[in-house]
């Protein structure tokens, strides 16, 4: 997979989980997404990036939108 594709697909992500997440602004859904990509910045595989980044991303807009209920 060349970065394009990996771009592409990170995108993607982007678009469900903005979808998923209505609730959360668009931009910060994209921030979660692009700290999470960071995480993986070093891995040398690369085929399985964009899924791990959007379960982190998920996991991590799954716990905040949970605090945000809470504290409702």
């Amino acid at each position: 997979m060349g970065n394009v594709s990996e771009v592409m697909l990170i995108e993607q992500v982007v678009d469900r989980l903005a979808a998923t997440y209505s609730d959360v602004p668009r931009d910060d859904v994209a921030q979660t997404v692009a700290s999470a990509h960071d995480h993986f910045h070093d891995s040398t595989i690369r085929e399985f990036v964009p899924l791990l980044v959007e379960r982190r991303a998920r996991k991590e807009l799954s716990r905040n939108n949970s605090m945000l209920v809470w504290s409702s």
